[in-house]
């Protein structure tokens, strides 16, 4: 039996968790895509709580441009967030998506806002 498009993304995303983990010190930068947002968080899997988040929803800027540019936005907005909690160091989870168009714009823009990985 064929699986989902869906089905076949988390499955991806399983096969990237089993290396991928975050701290305090280095939290996971964890990406998500929908059709018409993109969501980011800063996680920190030892005590199981989010550090930071980010998406497309907050400050107007599903406005701005077309989803892309939006998607480097919410990475700039991840970075300046990270700035102000002291995080430099991250790592990157594109959670099964190819790192490619939007989940490689919001890497670009993160990257850009000082943010390591």
């Amino acid at each position: 039996m064929k699986l989902s498009k869906k089905q076949s993304r988390q499955r991806i995303h399983s096969r990237i968790r089993k290396s991928v983990s975050g701290t305090a010190d280095k939290p996971r930068l964890c990406v998500f895509r929908s059709n018409s947002q993109i969501y980011c968080q800063l996680i920190d899997d030892r005590a199981g709580h989010t550090v930071a988040a980010a998406s497309s929803v907050e400050n107007g800027i599903s406005k701005d441009g077309n989803r892309t540019i939006q998607a480097k936005k919410v990475g700039e907005l991840i970075a300046n967030k990270a700035k102000g909690l002291n995080i430099s160091d991250v790592v990157f989870d594109r959670g099964g998506y190819l790192y490619h168009g939007r989940i490689k714009s919001l890497a670009e823009g993160a990257r850009e806002g000082g943010l390591k990985f």
